[in-house]
């Protein structure tokens, strides 16, 4: 497996954690860690939505 589709696995995971967190128990473990830098949040879900993009292409 190469490192790019390492780091997008791993990031794909953080944010499949992150969304079953916040449908149980309403808690944003993204938000906890970097809610003080707004900047850094987005930066992560868009790199989680990229990363779920490129998901696609390991189906096939």
């Amino acid at each position: 497996m190469k490192t790019l589709e390492k780091t997008v696995l791993i990031l794909v995971i953080i944010g499949a954690i992150n969304w079953g967190l916040i449908g149980a128990f309403g808690f944003n473990l993204v938000n906890t860690i970097f809610g003080s830098f707004g900047w850094l949040e987005n930066l992560i879900y868009i790199l989680v939505g990229l990363s779920g993009l490129y998901s696609i292409k390991l189906l096939f």
